[in-house]
């Protein structure tokens, strides 16, 4: 899996998909201030990037979630994950929407799951976790049972480690941002935000404070 890890990284870094800007801080939904953003959407713009993705993906899920029924992408960076996966595997998908629709069926779930089948969730990236988290409670509403989730990458939060230490299903990430910095600062032109990085990791909220 290491090995794996590092090759997940290294082709998040290839196409770019990494942005760093400690001066210039991102701001995440939530509010928290963060000198890394990882722009997982470009994965699907670049053939090659996306074969060493979705394989790694593959290769994860034969290992731990052999039993999977049914693939199922969160709305929305985890839905091209999930169809890509789905085929690779002959498999059924759905995905779930952050919300039911307000006209139609109004579903939340798009696609047919069956009750009792077993569903594997597919995410982009794990910050916090909530989305891809309420996306499975979502599904075992619906009488789904979630084996796990899955993602690309994993900022490695306490947020987000607590709230799946809530959950009855695993999660497991192809890489994460211990792995994706390592790599990053040996490249000259980012080694001088090492220290940064690494204290954004240690104690996100109050380098967020401190930037704000």
């Amino acid at each position: 899996m290491e090995n794996l890890s590092q090759e997940i990284a290294k082709t998040l870094l290839e196409i770019n998909a990494v942005c760093l800007s400690p001066e210039e801080p991102f701001t995440w939904t939530s509010g928290l201030r963060t000198p890394i953003y990882c722009d997982n959407r470009l994965i699907m713009s670049h053939p090659q990037a996306r074969k060493v993705v979705e394989a790694g993906f593959v290769q994860v899920i034969k290992e731990r979630f052999a039993e999977v029924d049914v693939v199922a992408g969160t709305a929305t960076a985890g839905i091209p994950h999930a169809a890509f996966i789905a085929q690779l595997l002959d498999l059924p998908m759905i995905y779930v929407r952050s919300s039911a629709k307000e006209h139609g069926r109004q579903n939340q779930i798009e696609g047919q799951l069956i009750p009792g089948q077993r569903v594997l969730m597919v995410e982009d990236l794990i910050s916090t976790g909530k989305s891809v988290i309420h996306a499975a409670h979502a599904v075992q509403e619906a009488h789904g049972k979630v084996i796990g989730c899955v993602a690309v990458f994993n900022y490695l939060l306490q947020s987000g480690k607590d709230a799946f230490a809530q959950e009855d299903f695993p999660l497991v990430t192809l890489t994460n941002y211990t792995e994706l910095v390592k790599l990053a600062v040996q490249r000259p032109e980012l080694a001088a935000y090492e220290d940064k990085l690494t204290q954004w990791y240690l104690d996100p909220i109050a380098w967020s404070q401190a930037h704000a």
